[in-house]
């Protein structure tokens, strides 16, 4: 990624609420995030923003893990804001001294018909802080008749700027925001000081997020400069849509990261189509985290919306399984049982779309098999030609020019037969890789029409 080192080595976050699972549009914050880290040395962080606690779910938070561990990215540090609110009470109280956090009594509906009336006037439909103009006497009479407090966050009228990591200058003009509401009328805070008062605590340097937070962000700055903490720095990319130009949400479960792995689909493939989709960049296959960490540049993405088309995900994911060395995918081959090492590896992978395709070229490999015999004096004329083992690379094209000479077949109609007889397909991976893997003694068996 294009930036100059940080000075020191950084901290970044992810921090998704856990109320449902991720889909690929929170894989691209999630990926940007950890990929710069993963380049300049630094520190990934899991945050668990779950301070809604009706909505948030164990088994969501457990989803999230597994999905980052499936693509690759593993916390060094995991926390839960559950488990802070002591923090977010302190801060809270120091921004009310600082007469920064101010209660209101308003209800919805009183807010909804008040934004009603000013969008009528052709006013903004901004918070007019009448709450302001209460006096203790008549706060005190408000909570006597049952009302409760939410308390806004007093913003100062002026423009925040700040050299965004991707969109370059940023500003936000906080004369025309309203006072956001950080703490519910049950005392339950909302998204925006939590997130500040952590990011402050546990010294995170950046924040990569997508670009519907940036009128968040000229919030969320003057919250820091309001509690005295040190400023991250920003960056806020596009967003990912469907292929029609939808937004991406959690209800869309065929695009959650769990029905992508569900599929069968490569994590790697789903990692580079989610970062460098919507980017300069081309879209490519890459055979690791590292590789694809050094193509991802954030001055490189686009300010339009980018779009993600599963099409293209099936493409890239087969492109991307055909590259990758054994030892990537040793312990996913030995899960699913399937043996053979290396030679079998490097002889199949060009003609998978998915791993578990491999299955079927393990069992023909292995056998026992049914062979299909379209010409029996063919194969019994080629079973007499089948050369003695050891067999290696060369043996097939030796073999296969003996039975051109002895029948006179040529092209498909020499090769078609072989392939039925040792494999009972019409297609797949180079015999001369797989022929030394079938053996001398199951290869002769299947040109005579035996199960072997």
């Amino acid at each position: 990624m294009t930036s100059s080192a940080p000075s020191r080595p950084p901290l970044l976050r992810f921090a998704p609420s856990p109320t449902g699972y991720l889909h690929i549009g929170n894989a691209r914050s999630a990926l940007f995030n950890g990929l710069y880290a993963r380049r300049h040395g630094g520190r990934f962080m899991l945050r668990y923003d779950d301070t809604d606690l009706a909505r948030s779910k164990p088994e969501y938070a457990a989803a999230i893990a597994e999905d980052l561990a499936w693509l690759g990215i593993t916390p060094d540090l995991v926390i839960s804001q559950s488990q802070r609110l002591s923090l977010y009470d302190a801060a809270a109280e120091d921004l009310r001294a600082a007469g920064r956090l101010y209660p209101c009594y308003e209800t919805a509906d009183e807010l909804d018909r008040r934004r009603k009336r000013q969008l009528a006037r052709g006013l903004p439909p901004i918070y007019d802080r009448a709450a302001l103009k209460l006096s203790a006497e008549d706060r005190a009479k408000l909570e006597a008749e049952g009302r409760r407090p939410h308390w806004r966050f007093l913003l100062e009228p002026r423009v925040v700027a700040w050299t965004d990591l991707i969109r370059g200058d940023a500003h936000v003009d906080c004369a025309s925001l309203s006072d956001q509401v950080l703490i519910r009328e049950d005392g339950t805070y909302l998204y925006h000081l939590p997130s500040v008062v952590d990011d402050a605590a546990t010294g995170v340097t950046h924040i990569i997020r997508g670009e519907d937070h940036v009128t968040n962000t000229a919030v969320h700055i003057q919250i820091f400069q309001a509690l005295g903490a040190a400023l991250p720095a920003f960056g806020h990319h596009n967003l990912l849509t469907t292929a029609s130009g939808e937004g991406l949400s959690k209800r869309l479960g065929h695009l959650s990261l769990r029905g992508l792995r569900e599929a069968g689909v490569e994590p790697l493939a789903v990692a580079a189509l989610a970062t460098l989709t919507g980017s300069s960049d081309a879209v490519r296959p890459v055979a690791s985290l590292d590789e694809l960490a050094g193509l991802v540049d954030l001055a490189h993405v686009s300010r339009a919306p980018a779009k993600f088309d599963e099409h293209d995900l099936d493409t890239l994911s087969a492109r991307t399984l055909h590259q990758l060395p054994y030892q990537a995918v040793a312990g996913r081959l030995a899960a699913l049982g399937i043996g053979g090492g290396e030679a079998f590896w490097l002889a199949i992978r060009s003609n998978l779309s998915k791993l578990d395709e491999a299955r079927l070229w393990d069992d023909i490999v292995r056998g026992p098999i049914q062979p299909v015999i379209t010409d029996p004096d063919f194969a019994e004329t080629a079973a007499s030609l089948l050369p003695a083992e050891p067999f290696d690379a060369t043996t097939w094209k030796s073999w296969t020019a003996a039975v051109q000479a002895a029948t006179g077949a040529k092209g498909k109609a020499l090769f078609m037969p072989l392939r039925q007889a040792l494999t009972a397909q019409d297609h797949g991976p180079e015999l001369a890789a797989l022929l030394p893997l079938i053996g001398r003694d199951k290869a002769l068996r299947r040109l005579k029409g035996e199960s072997a």
